[in-house]
């Protein structure tokens, strides 16, 4: 009985080994979970969905082992990425916090926004009037625009005016090895426009596809808030 016991024992805890082993390999090569904290990335991302990221899409640098390993420098298998990507990375004012953004601008390009027109090398990016947009979050109606960036990508962004702080901007000059992301939600984004490019290295991976969605501003432990408040709607969607 004792041995059958302590066989028991074992072969759980090798389960539970591999297991692990496998999650992390998966995380790391794979896919890795994310959730959305901030209304920065509305309409296209809200608070309370949750993702996976592409890790593979761009390669892989230290930035996609657990807690940044420091000794793995440089970037392997390395892709471009494509102007009007969504991504997540590491914020460059610290390296460890990781943001979400869409890219709309790329190495060599030059990035200005004028009366709230995002600029692209001196030319403008054409949007379309969708309709008001209004959500209990934002407090006050938002205008709802389609964007189209200079590779035919189209893709949502709100603004509440032309004449916010982030709407006249210097021309940036993005630096080799550096892209250039704003977040949809045009007035209400902390991006490059603030605090400067995203190093190539920075880079997690691409949002691929929201697995969950909930309108509860709460954890999923609290499964009797989340789930009565779950946007079934949104399970599923891919993310553009």
């Amino acid at each position: 009985m004792a041995k059958d016991s302590s066989g028991g024992t074992m072969e759980l805890v090798r389960t539970i080994i591999y297991a692990v082993l496998i999650a992390l390999v998966a995380r790391t090569f794979a896919f890795e979970p994310f959730s959305i904290p901030s209304g920065s990335m509305k309409p296209t991302l809200l608070v309370g969905d949750y993702l996976f990221v592409k890790k593979w899409s761009y390669g892989y640098s230290r930035h996609s082992f657990l807690f940044s390993q420091p000794a793995f420098e440089g970037r392997y298998l390395s892709r471009p990425v494509e102007r009007g990507d969504v991504v997540v990375f590491k914020v460059p004012k610290d390296n460890e916090t990781d943001y979400i953004k869409r890219i709309v601008g790329l190495p060599g390009d030059h990035i200005q926004m004028i009366k709230g027109i995002l600029h692209i090398n001196g030319k403008p990016a054409p949007r379309q009037r969708v309709d008001d947009w209004y959500d209990e979050g934002e407090g006050l109606p938002l205008t709802h625009y389609i964007e189209t960036l200079p590779n035919g990508v189209q893709h949502s962004i709100l603004e509440y005016g032309d004449d916010r702080t982030y709407d006249n901007t210097e021309e940036f000059v993005v630096p080799p090895g550096h892209y250039f992301g704003m977040g949809d939600n045009r007035d209400n984004s902390q991006d490059s426009r603030d605090w400067g490019f995203i190093p190539e290295a920075n880079l997690v991976g691409q949002a691929f596809f929201i697995f969950y969605s909930t309108g509860c501003n709460c954890s999923l432990i609290r499964v009797w808030e989340s789930i009565p408040k779950t946007r079934l709607d949104r399970i599923g969607s891919g993310i553009h």
